[in-house]
């Protein structure tokens, strides 16, 4: 199974991934030319891929992790292969409605070798860094190996609910601006305030990290110890409300129809989703991770 520490590794790529665009986008001029943004997205993907490595690679090697071909290949993988499978599939569907909007099979061939040269040797190069330089096993008490029984509790407190509810008030801290990247996006206009996008993103990511925190303090006080993918999930649900949006978008703003444009909108919105879930979910386990580690160093053991 993929494991957290692994789609950690991804998630904190795809954070130092956004930072870089948008801060080459305050830098410079995105809509100069046609396809500069998702060239930037691209190849920022393919040289912060040691930084998935490294982080995963630590933090898993940290949780006495032992199948690391199979951590590494995850975190060099998975996303990619996602993300290429539904660019495929539309692909497709865009060659036989004879479109415009097709790649052509020469960038897609490229688009797969700089993930083999380039993005996945760097993640094997991060990885093993990850491993021998952040690696060290630090367990701040000492670890019952047996599992205590967990009580029953109601239903609204469970842990569904934390997953569910968690990405409300994130969610919240960005919907006025989804709508502006929205437009910006399906309605083909220029984008030009990418200072006041980074702030939102700075306040989405300290939303998220602060909301799991309270989330994953309420789970262990009810002494329910399986908080790992209950705060990835609780992070990860924002991209569920951000969807969800864009379905509401889709009906009411925009005047989009038939098989060949629903396909490209969810398509893309799925694409873009699954990213944001990804980043977010990434964001709440490792600052649940941090908390948990820190509220049991301070404990004193008898």
């Amino acid at each position: 199974t993929v494991s957290t520490q692994s789609t950690g590794g991804t998630g904190v790529q795809l954070l130092t991934l956004v930072f870089a665009v948008i801060l080459c986008a305050i830098a410079g001029t995105y809509y100069v030319k046609r396809g500069t943004v998702v060239t930037a997205v691209i190849v920022s993907y393919a040289v912060t891929s040691v930084v998935a490595g490294f982080v995963g690679g630590a933090v898993y090697s940290r949780n006495g992790g032992r199948m690391w071909i199979t951590n590494m290949v995850s975190i060099a993988g998975l996303f990619p292969a996602v993300i290429l499978g539904v660019g495929f599939i539309l692909d497709w569907i865009a060659v036989a409605y004879d479109s415009l909007a097709s790649v052509p099979i020469g960038t897609m061939l490229v688009v797969v070798l700089l993930w083999a040269l380039v993005s996945f040797p760097l993640t094997l190069l991060g990885t093993i860094l990850g491993k021998h330089r952040a690696g060290t096993r630090d367990v701040p008490c000492r670890v019952n190996p047996v599992p205590r029984l967990i009580p029953p509790r109601p239903w609204w407190s469970g842990r569904a609910m934390h997953m569910l509810l968690g990405g409300v008030l994130p969610f919240g801290s960005i919907f006025i601006e989804m709508y502006f990247v929205f437009t910006a996006f399906w309605h083909y206009k220029y984008y030009y305030v990418y200072g006041f996008l980074l702030l939102v993103y700075c306040i989405l990511l300290i939303v998220v990290a602060c909301v799991t925190v309270v989330s994953t303090y309420f789970l262990l006080n009810s002494e329910d110890y399986r908080w790992q993918w209950t705060s990835f999930w609780s992070g990860a649900s924002t991209a569920l409300y951000v969807y969800l949006y864009s379905i509401y978008y889709f009906v009411w703003k925009t005047n989009m129809s038939g098989f060949f444009q629903t396909a490209f909108y969810f398509g893309y919105m799925f694409m873009f989703c699954f990213g944001l879930a990804v980043l977010t979910g990434s964001v709440a386990y490792l600052a649940s991770s941090l908390f948990v580690t820190s509220i049991y160093r301070n404990i004193k053991l008898e």
